[in-house]
């Protein structure tokens, strides 16, 4: 017999099928229609924003938040294929930091729960050093829940979860992470660059 706690949970995962569904079938219709710009990645935002708004989808039952003295749980939400468009829902401790770096593929980011804080840099060098790269911080981006943010393949981030919240934010992809290897990872301090790592391992 089915009780109504697992009623929910199942009318839960077939809403959420079916929403994350149509984002992607919504963004692959609207990206064959010519090259990536940034309106188009607007309107990917846009669309991912309006899920992210779906908080009862994106719970500690299905989620959960990462184990104490771990900072961070990524969860695989929905794959168009091995190489394809991918949602990801990041859960994230404060104390959280990520390096700036760029992703090599279109990237958008909406809050679900919790606020973490985005800056954005300018990229001074032209790239001829190898290892070497100066940037420069333009603007610092606070994604909580209600708003979003989108990033073309060299755009350049960091993040830092602050306050006292786990945060729960939707992660979405022009290609998976786990084929994204040659992203960049920068060292303000010290001018330099280098390939990035993948971070922690993703939940399926």
């Amino acid at each position: 017999m089915i009780n109504a706690e697992d009623r929910l949970m199942t009318t839960h995962a077939d809403t959420r099928a079916m929403l994350t569904a149509q984002l992607l079938a919504d963004t692959r219709s609207l990206l064959s229609e010519g090259a990536l710009t940034r309106e188009k990645l607007a309107t990917i935002k846009d669309n991912l924003n309006s899920l992210s708004q779906r908080r009862e989808l994106w719970g500690e039952t299905d989620y959960p938040p990462p184990d104490e003295g771990e900072r961070q749980n990524r969860f695989l939400i929905a794959q168009e294929a091995e190489d394809g468009l991918s949602l990801y829902l990041n859960v994230m401790r404060p104390g959280k930091k990520i390096p700036p770096h760029n992703h090599t593929t279109w990237a958008c980011v909406a809050a679900v729960e919790g606020s973490e804080h985005n800056t954005l840099y300018d990229r001074l060098d032209d790239g001829s050093a190898p290892g070497r790269a100066e940037l420069r911080a333009r603007e610092v981006v606070e994604l909580r829940p209600g708003n979003a943010i989108a990033l073309m393949p060299d755009d350049i981030h960091s993040v830092e979860i602050k306050g006292s919240q786990v945060i729960r934010h939707l992660h979405y992809y022009g290609r998976p992470l786990e084929t994204l290897t040659e992203r960049i990872t920068f060292d303000l301090e010290q001018g330099t660059c280098k390939i990035m790592d993948i971070g922690v391992k993703t939940k399926t």
